[in-house]
């Protein structure tokens, strides 16, 4: 077996355990709210604060800016090179009434997720820049990733590849922009 044949039958699943299990009520409103803040209110808002901030907050403001376009510019190609279908498609989720944004063509595709990779590439850009706010900043990322998994959106493998790549993107636009 193939090392991609192995990732998706694991990612299929580990898809079915999760659309099987019944999280509390708690975390499946935090999971609705982390999927819609990835979809970019949260850094829209955060852009602002550090608009007002200064010169500092702008440099900052312009990396996290720059690390997003990066990110987007990548994505693209690769949701293109792949075609992975998302789990959503297979099936309506049980608790979740949650739909892919179709903005562009390449949303239709899973690999590598959007949401996922915008928020570490934008959540490392700023937090390395502002350190305090850097565990506050990698949680929302991972609370971003993880709640495109738990309501259908992706795979495992889809999130935590959009992850590394974003916070890679993050880490080098900072050292180029920042530093």
């Amino acid at each position: 077996m193939s090392v991609l044949a192995y990732v998706n039958d694991s990612d299929v699943r580990i898809s079915g355990r999760v659309w099987d299990w019944r999280p509390p009520r708690w975390l499946r409103l935090w999971m609705l709210w982390a999927t819609r803040l990835g979809d970019g209110w949260l850094w829209a808002g955060l852009g602002l604060l550090l608009l007002a901030a200064g010169s500092a907050g702008q440099r900052l403001l312009s990396a996290g800016a720059l690390a997003a376009g990066l990110s987007n510019l990548l994505l693209v190609p690769l949701k293109r090179r792949f075609r992975r279908r998302r789990p959503c498609e297979a099936g309506r989720h049980p608790l979740y009434e949650v739909r892919p944004l179709e903005f562009f063509a390449a949303d239709r595709f899973s690999f590598p997720s959007g949401h996922a990779m915008n928020a570490f590439a934008i959540g490392t850009a700023i937090g390395l820049g502002l350190p305090a706010l850097l565990l506050p900043l990698a949680l929302i990322a991972g609370s971003v990733a993880a709640s495109r998994v738990l309501v259908g959106l992706h795979y495992v493998s889809d999130v935590l590849a959009g992850s590394l790549l974003g916070a890679g993107i993050g880490a080098v636009v900072y050292g180029v922009v920042v530093r």
